[in-house]
C-alpha cells in the first residue's frame, strides 16, 4: 500500500465556511482517498492557522517547519508528501512578501528531502500545492489577521511556488487553478471546491504514478 501525507492548514483540515468542519468524505483528502482506491492510504495532517515557518503569537504552535519532521517520522514509509501551506503566511503581522513566503515553502521541501528516513524507508516524492487565492473582501471576514494586502500576496504565490517545485524536482499544482474560497469567509473552500481540489490533485498524482 502506498501512503500519502497531506500536510496543510485549515483547507486541508476542512474548515467549513458555514461553520465547523466538513465531513471526512467531503474534505479533499477524504475525496482523494476515494479516487485513489484501496491501494493507497491518505493521511490528513491539516491544522487551522498553520504557517510554513512562522511562530504566530496569536495562535501558538502552528509552525509547519516544526511539525513536519514529527509527521514524517510518525507516518513513514511515505510514497508522497503533499505540502499545502502559505495562506496564513499572508497575515498582516508577519509582514512577509510573496518571495519570503515562497522561501518558507522551500524550507518545507528541504525538510522532506533531507529528513533521515532510515535504511528501510525511501525519500518520498513531493507535491507542492500553492494556496488558493484569498478573497478580496477578507478584511470583512471574521479572520482579523488578514489585511488588505493579503489577497494580492496570495495571487503572487503560484508562480513563485512553481519555481520552488522546479528547483527541488517536486510535482506542482497551482491551487488557485483548482479551487477558490467561499464568499462567506473569503478563505475556506466549500464542498464543491474540495471536490475540484481533490480531482486536480488526483490527476497530478496519476501523471507521476
Amino acid at each position: 500500500m502506498r501512503t500519502i501525507l497531506c500536510f496543510g492548514d485549515s483547507n486541508t483540515f476542512g474548515t467549513n465556511p458555514e461553520g465547523g468542519r466538513h465531513a471526512r468524505d467531503v474534505r479533499w483528502p477524504g475525496r482523494l482517498q476515494k479516487l485513489l482506491g484501496p491501494d493507497w492510504y491518505v493521511i490528513e495532517e491539516g491544522m487551522g492557522g498553520r504557517t510554513t515557518v512562522w511562530e504566530d503569537p496569536l495562535e501558538p504552535g502552528r509552525r509547519g517547519i516544526a511539525a513536519l519532521p514529527i509527521a514524517l517520522a510518525s507516518h513513514k514509509p511515505l510514497e508522497l508528501v503533499i505540502l499545502s501551506l502559505g495562506t496564513n503566511d499572508c497575515k498582516g503581522h508577519f509582514h512577509a512578501s510573496p518571495k519570503v513566503i515562497a522561501k518558507g515553502a522551500e524550507e518545507l521541501c528541504k525538510t522532506v528531502c533531507r529528513f533521515d528516513y532510515g535504511p528501510w524507508a525511501k525519500t518520498p516524492k513531493i507535491l507542492l500545492v500553492s494556496p488558493i487565492h484569498i478573497g478580496e473582501k477578507v478584511e470583512s471576514s471574521p479572520y482579523v489577521s488578514f489585511d488588505k494586502e493579503a489577497p494580492a500576496k496570495s495571487r503572487a504565490l503560484g508562480a513563485l511556488y512553481q519555481e520552488v517545485a522546479k528547483n527541488y524536482n517536486c510535482l506542482f499544482l497551482d491551487g488557485s487553478q483548482a479551487a477558490e474560497p467561499s464568499a462567506l469567509d473569503q478563505l475556506h473552500m466549500d464542498a464543491e471546491n474540495h471536490r475540484s481540489m481533490a480531482e486536480a490533485i488526483y490527476e497530478n498524482i496519476m501523471k507521476e504514478f
